[in-house]
């Protein structure tokens, strides 16, 4: 993947995660190990198509994936979906500290 790639996957996930019932519909769904909408609606306290759009975004995001299985889909998380958010933190808190180490440095002459 790319830096350019890695970024603009950053960008989708931080754009899911931003909305707080993403959030929980993703919670939901990793503590279950795999859901299905109807059954995400007694945990989320949103409509079954309110959680089945969410679940649209997350998996454009990457965040879940989904399996038809008879008439359920069954969505569940993707492992290691968040390292491209995670990885672009960590090279953004790296880059910070050495320009505040720097600029601390200048200050105290």
């Amino acid at each position: 993947m790319t830096p350019h790639d890695r970024d603009a996957q950053a960008g989708r996930i931080f754009a899911a995660l931003a909305d707080p019932t993403r959030r929980q519909v993703l919670s939901a769904v990793a503590e279950r190990g795999t859901a299905t909408a109807t059954e995400l609606t007694s945990v989320v306290p949103v409509t079954r198509q309110a959680v089945t759009k969410h679940l649209g975004v997350l998996a454009d995001a990457g965040l879940v994936g989904s399996e038809r299985i008879g008439r359920e889909t069954r969505f569940a998380t993707r492992v290691g979906a968040l390292r491209p958010a995670a990885a672009w933190i960590a090279e953004t808190d790296a880059a910070w500290g050495h320009r505040l180490e720097r600029l601390k440095r200048r200050v105290d002459g």
